[in-house]
């Protein structure tokens, strides 16, 4: 079986085709195309066939958004994406879309020691549910449910509950962002938006907005990297403080994502921004913030928790998705 698999953003899309061999999935003819600028995700998928010769009878994309039976519509674009009309149009056997977190989740069987980094090893015997939280563009979020020998991902958008402060400054945090956006979820902290986000209060309490060096970046796309910089090379104080501040809060929504999963199975972090700052989710504030439950601190500790490095992991989880499908449905 060859399929499409594709990860498709409201920033970039990757494609490749798949070959599924159990839990293993082998890629080529990957292509990384820019999203908009294309009107349609038709029109991308076109000029990757075009471009690579590739030949498919399935198709299994992760979007990044909800997903209604053949629907989605992803979070940033104006893309109206049917997973019908996509089999009709280039003449495949079928075609399905699944939510990119949910990929994410059915892809990580498919990984191996090498692709995560263990941040807490959990219990031994630790074993049940698991869950996703992946910060990047957004929030993503997903389950993980045991049935007793497998896991079953579930697509969820925890991302947009409500951010919860715990201390005066967070309170001040929320206040601030009330001010700009009306309803505070816990994605406008915990992910790349968030990140400049929680500089740009931070500043403005300092009224020192452009006066900390990174005054172009602040102005471009590129500040939530420009901060990481400053402050993992010392140059900025600000930075290290909004850093600080970020992990914390990323440790303690993924502890709220774990203990409503009851995720002894594992926690695993998705996305960009952890990879790229491992040596401050390895410190104690990403790991505090996770374990600070109160009564449930011992078992939060009993619960791996492990970075996914693999960026290709929501292609692996679309193919493994569509070879579950292939075999539910003969």
């Amino acid at each position: 079986m060859r399929v499409l698999v594709g990860d498709v953003g409201g920033t970039k899309t990757v494609l490749a085709v798949a070959e599924v061999a159990g839990d293993e999935v082998c890629l080529e003819s990957e292509l990384r195309l820019p999203s908009g600028d294309y009107s349609s995700l038709e029109q991308l998928v076109r000029r990757y066939l075009d471009e690579t010769g590739a030949v498919c009878d399935r198709a299994a994309l992760a979007v990044a958004g909800p997903v209604h039976g053949d629907h989605s519509r992803i979070t940033n674009l104006t893309w109206d994406i049917d997973a019908r009309g996509l089999a009709v149009e280039f003449g495949w056997h079928s075609a399905c879309l699944l939510n990119d977190l949910e990929a994410v989740a059915w892809g990580i069987p498919a990984l191996g020691s090498d692709d995560l980094a263990v941040l807490h090893p959990g219990a031994d015997d630790a074993v049940g549910n698991a869950c996703v939280v992946a910060a990047g563009t957004g929030l993503g979020q997903a389950g993980m449910y045991w049935d007793g020998s497998s896991h079953w991902p579930f697509a969820g958008e925890g991302g947009h509950t409500d951010f919860a402060p715990a201390t005066d400054r967070e309170i001040d945090l929320l206040r601030w962002l009330r001010g700009r956006h009306g309803h505070v979820s816990w994605e406008r902290l915990v992910s790349g938006m968030g990140i400049r986000n929680i500089y740009e209060f931070l500043a403005s309490e300092r009224c020192d907005l452009a006066g900390v060096g990174l005054a172009a970046e602040v102005a471009g796309d590129d500040l939530a990297a420009a901060v990481s910089a400053g402050a993992i090379d010392g140059s900025c104080t600000l930075c290290a403080e909004v850093l600080a501040m970020f992990v914390s809060l990323y440790g303690r929504e993924a502890g709220n994502m774990a203990l409503k999963h009851m995720a002894l199975g594992g926690v695993y972090l998705g996305g960009g921004i952890a990879p790229k700052n491992l040596d401050l989710l390895r410190g104690p504030l990403f790991l505090d913030s996770f374990f600070d439950k109160g009564r449930m601190e011992p078992l939060m500790q009993r619960m791996p928790v492990k970075v996914v490095l693999q960026p290709h992991t929501p292609l692996f989880g679309a193919a493994r998705f569509m070879s579950m499908k292939r075999r539910a449905d003969a």
